[in-house]
């Protein structure tokens, strides 16, 4: 499993302490020196069974700063993706990413039911 987290972030935290306290293995990776591409992001997206603006931070700076509340609606999917892959920081963390599915934030309870 792949975690992806923004060490500051207190939910990516939780998770991880979650992770560690249910022995889950995973390789940690840094979402902002290590973004997702385009074509990691198609791929997660697909394997979700999400639309693309669950993957988006609605609560960061620079979701704010760029006026993507309004913006996002008439953008076309690819652009969307092309947006995330563009900065980590628009991306919705923590990322659980398995063989078979990927998870959007923490939920303890979707986490337990699927981990």
């Amino acid at each position: 499993m792949i975690f992806i987290e923004y060490p500051k972030c207190s939910t990516c935290q939780k998770a991880k302490k979650w992770l560690d306290a249910h022995e889950i293995t995973y390789e940690d990776r840094h979402i902002v020196e290590n973004n997702p591409t385009m074509d990691e992001l198609k791929t997660w997206i697909e394997r979700s069974g999400l639309e693309v603006k669950r993957f988006f931070n609605t609560s960061g700076m620079k979701y704010r700063e760029l006026g993507l509340k309004d913006k996002l609606s008439e953008m076309e999917e690819e652009d969307k993706i092309l947006l995330l892959a563009s900065d980590g920081m628009l991306i919705k963390r923590p990322l659980a990413v398995t063989e078979d599915r990927v998870l959007v934030g923490f939920k303890e309870k979707e986490w337990e039911a699927l981990l």
